[in-house]
């Protein structure tokens, strides 16, 4: 019993805090007989507020919290030896489901050393953890289902190559051809990327993989004697979304489908450089080729199709395009340099393939 009208208020007034919490609080005294359970704590487990006051914790409801490594926590709280933070445990009661509980504890010191009291709360997390899993298994349906249809269009895509390759084998004008054989690869490129993104889990591509893979596919339709022409990666480290690593496949496909058209021509040995670096705040690509060079004046070529998608994508990408006289060949390269960079990357040692 308190010892004075001040501890008999301040006890009281403990009491009263406990019983009218919106949470389930129980208030224990050392040997674990409940002092006080709150309103929500009777409410959220079923248990008879008249039927608690004094009584052991074990002994509460149909002996449900009868936990013995419950218990043994309590007793070394109180004794001063741990602290319960976030304890997860199973309620289990008769002819109801298990519920998964979170418990936190500690002893509150008054002052008085010859009494030990013990704040327990408890969280029902049960309908939070099933929800959860059920998140949890919806984002697993969705990845599967996602990289399923990523399947499907590159396969889809591939059909749509192979159609364009047979239509350009039957028309009868070389421009008609050229312009199917230039579908060709574009489509091929995308399938390639495709392919690619089937195999990423977390929606992030391996730039040098993906890039190593897509030139080895552009090399495999444009380059008909390997050991005259051939396609060099050079690429870091980089891992870059989606969205982005698209954008940069189709600009790297567009520059060398130009190079393999336009700068080896009456079968000129060579080679095609793809190179990727970046840095915290910029990343540069640049598609060096050792061939004719750009034919300057009267003799340049007019902008295309593909010199059109090259400066939309590299706008895109808030990048910058420089050409320049690779002496000899050409050196077309996109540059960024910004705090906010397009293409997010994980910084690593430069790594070379050759692709013939």
């Amino acid at each position: 019993m308190p010892n004075s009208p001040t501890d008999h208020f301040e006890a009281a007034s403990t009491l009263a805090v406990v019983v009218s919490s919106h949470e389930p609080l129980l208030f224990l005294s050392q040997d674990l007989k409940v002092l006080a359970a709150s309103a929500s704590f009777c409410r959220t487990f079923g248990i008879e507020p008249s039927t608690v006051s004094h009584k052991r914790l074990s002994d509460l409801g149909k002996g449900e919290w009868a936990m013995p490594k419950l218990a043994s926590l309590l007793k070394a709280t109180a004794s001063g030896n741990a602290r319960i933070e976030s304890y997860e445990i199973d309620l289990i009661r008769l002819d109801q489901e298990p519920r998964q509980l979170v418990v936190n504890a500690c002893k509150l010191d008054d002052g008085d050393e010859q009494r030990t009291r013990l704040l327990l709360a408890i969280t029902d997390v049960t309908e939070g953890r099933a929800e959860a899993r059920l998140k949890d298994a919806l984002i697993r349906d969705r990845a599967m289902l996602l990289q399923e249809v990523q399947h499907r269009v590159a396969n889809s895509l591939q059909i749509i190559a192979s159609v364009l390759m047979q239509s350009a084998r039957r028309v009868q004008t070389e421009e008609a051809r050229g312009h199917l054989h230039n579908a060709h690869h574009r489509v091929m490129s995308i399938a390639s990327l495709q392919r690619q993104l089937s195999a990423s889990h977390d929606g992030d591509v391996e730039l040098r993989a993906y890039l190593i893979q897509l030139c080895q596919s552009l090399g495999a339709s444009m380059i008909s004697d390997p050991s005259r022409l051939s396609i060099e990666v050079n690429v870091d480290e980089s891992v870059v979304g989606a969205d982005v690593s698209v954008s940069l496949g189709l600009i790297v496909t567009e520059l060398v489908i130009n190079a393999l058209k336009h700068g080896f021509p009456d079968e000129r040995e060579g080679m095609i450089h793809v190179q990727y670096g970046s840095g915290e705040n910029n990343w540069k690509l640049s598609v060096i080729d050792d061939g004719i060079g750009m034919p300057a004046g009267d003799n340049a070529p007019k902008a295309g199709l593909g010199s059109g998608i090259v400066e939309a994508l590299a706008r895109n990408l808030n990048g910058a395009i420089q050409v320049s006289d690779a002496g000899p060949g050409t050196n077309v390269t996109i540059s960024h340099r910004n705090t906010s960079g397009a293409a997010p990357n994980f910084l690593g040692a430069d790594s070379n393939a050759t692709i013939s």
